[in-house]
């Protein structure tokens, strides 16, 4: 499997998993899933937007490696600047779901129709929040987009779970189409 395939792999596995999320989420109270439940940005809802967040801010820098991502330049038009990490762009779950599918599906469309294996193979240069510049691997960046969409959705899988909720099968395996030997 070539990297591009398995990211686009991962986009399928990243809209079913953010897909469970939301459903889960909506058997919660509003009030709810706002509480302080300890985790690095505090409620269901601050970290739900931290995961949009930090989205917004590496397609905003992908889409600057081509000029072919025209799918992520057209949706960063409509979404929210962020300024900070913590930030809340959305503090209902509904508008946050409908622009959290937006986004899954855009990034399913680009890997699909506008990425290319040397694009994959390339180094992207970009400022960090504090403007320090850094380059680094194309193929490396995709990986923590989906990392750190895993890392966050794993707390709010536990705070779920400890609210008594289960939110499904949470597998990358079930993914994984099955080859023959």
């Amino acid at each position: 499997m070539s990297y591009l395939e398995h990211f686009i792999l991962m986009s399928k596995y990243n809209s079913r998993m953010n897909a469970q999320v939301f459903n889960s989420m909506r058997e919660l109270p509003e009030e709810v899933l706002h509480q302080n439940k300890g985790a690095f940005f505090g409620s269901l809802m601050g970290t739900v937007n931290h995961i949009l967040v930090g989205d917004i801010i590496w397609l905003s820098r992908f889409s600057k490696h081509s000029e072919l991502y025209t799918a992520l330049s057209e949706l960063l038009i409509v979404l929210p600047t962020p300024k900070k990490l913590d930030e809340i762009l959305f503090a209902s779950l509904e508008p946050l779901e409908h622009i959290r599918k937006k986004v899954d599906s855009t990034i399913e469309f680009w890997l699909v129709n506008e990425v290319n294996e040397a694009d994959i193979e390339r180094c992207l240069s970009y400022k960090n929040s504090r403007g320090i510049v850094s380059t680094k691997k194309f193929s490396e960046l995709v990986s923590h987009l989906f990392n750190h969409q895993t890392h966050h959705r794993g707390q709010v899988t536990t705070l779920l779970t400890q609210l008594g909720i289960d939110i499904g099968i949470t597998d990358y395996l079930i993914d994984i189409p099955n080859h023959s030997i």
